[in-house]
C-alpha cells in the first residue's frame, strides 16, 4: 500500500511540474524569429524622426527576470507611458534558437552583463550606454517586514530619465542658469 501511495505521489509531483514546465514555455515576450537587425534599423529611424532614443530590452522567453521586467513595466502605467513617449522600444531575443550574435557583436557585448540587459541607442543608431539590469533591482522591505524582489520601478525611471534626448541633449544644460 505505501509503494502504491509513493508511486502515485511521484505521479503526481511529475505532472504538476511538467504543467509547469509547460505554462512557462508559453511565455512569448520575445520572438527568436525576429530580424533584430532590421527591428532596430526601423526603431532608430523613428526615434530619429520624432525626437526619441531607443531602448533595446535584450533577453529570452526563457529569462524569468526578464519576463517579471516586461510585466512590470506592462502593469506601471506611469512608467509605461514615460517610456514609450522618450523611446522606441526593441525587445531584442537571446535564446538557444536564435543567439543574434552578429547584432550583440555590434553592440560590444551587452550579454556579458546577464540578462535583461539594457542597451540605449541615439537617433543615429549610436551605442550611447548598457545597463547591467541588476542594478535596477530592488532591495526594500515592504511594511510587513517581507523582502521584496524585482526590478525597482523608481530606479528604472530614474535610469531612464537620465538617457532620453532631452536628458543627453546640450542645450537642456546651456539654459540652466549656475546660482
Amino acid at each position: 500500500m505505501k509503494r502504491i501511495a509513493l508511486i502515485l505521489l511521484i505521479a503526481i509531483a511529475t505532472v504538476g511540474s511538467s504543467s509547469a514546465q509547460e505554462k512557462k514555455e508559453a511565455v512569448h515576450i520575445y520572438n527568436p524569429q525576429a530580424n533584430a537587425r532590421a527591428d532596430i534599423d526601423g526603431a532608430v529611424a523613428k526615434a530619429k524622426k520624432e525626437g526619441k532614443h531607443v531602448f533595446l530590452q535584450i533577453g529570452g522567453n526563457w529569462c524569468g527576470w526578464c519576463i517579471a521586467f516586461h510585466k512590470m513595466v506592462d502593469n506601471t502605467p506611469a512608467l509605461k507611458q514615460f517610456i514609450n513617449e522618450n523611446y522606441e522600444v526593441v525587445l531584442v531575443n537571446y535564446s538557444q534558437e536564435n543567439k543574434n550574435e552578429a547584432v550583440l557583436a555590434s553592440l560590444n557585448y551587452p550579454q556579458r552583463f546577464g540578462f535583461p540587459v539594457f542597451v540605449i541607442l541615439d537617433g543615429n543608431g549610436k551605442l550611447l550606454h548598457t545597463q547591467n539590469s541588476a542594478y535596477l533591482e530592488t532591495d526594500e522591505t515592504d511594511v510587513n517586514g517581507k523582502k521584496k524582489t524585482g526590478h525597482s520601478v523608481k530606479a528604472v525611471t530614474d535610469f531612464l530619465k537620465n538617457w532620453t534626448a532631452k536628458a543627453v541633449d546640450p542645450e537642456t544644460y546651456k539654459q540652466q542658469k549656475v546660482k
